[in-house]
């Protein structure tokens, strides 16, 4: 009789890096404004800005054994996760 074994272990990695966003892009009317679909559309329009960066980041960094929930990431379900946060702000989201 032949008995298979299996063992599944999960490693990831997690990289940052910052970016510039122009200085106007949250303000409407003399109020700042966060949760706004620009943002998003603005990193996604100019990934150019950050791509590169969080690549050799990632290619650089050690693999973590887990999910690597953390953070704010938090999506089991998605095989890679991207988020942002804006420094020194309560606000981010899922790219």
């Amino acid at each position: 009789m032949k008995v298979k074994i299996q063992k599944r272990i999960v490693y990831h990695k997690i990289a940052e890096v910052e970016i510039e966003v122009p200085n106007d892009w949250n303000n409407k009317n003399g109020v700042e404004n966060y949760y706004d679909e620009w943002f998003s559309d603005y990193l996604h329009d100019n990934e150019h800005l950050y791509i590169d960066k969080i690549q050799a980041k990632l290619d650089n960094t050690e693999l973590e054994i887990g999910f690597g929930l953390r953070d704010g990431m938090e999506d089991r379900s998605e095989e890679y996760e991207e988020r942002y946060e804006i420094v020194d702000k309560n606000y981010g989201g899922h790219l």
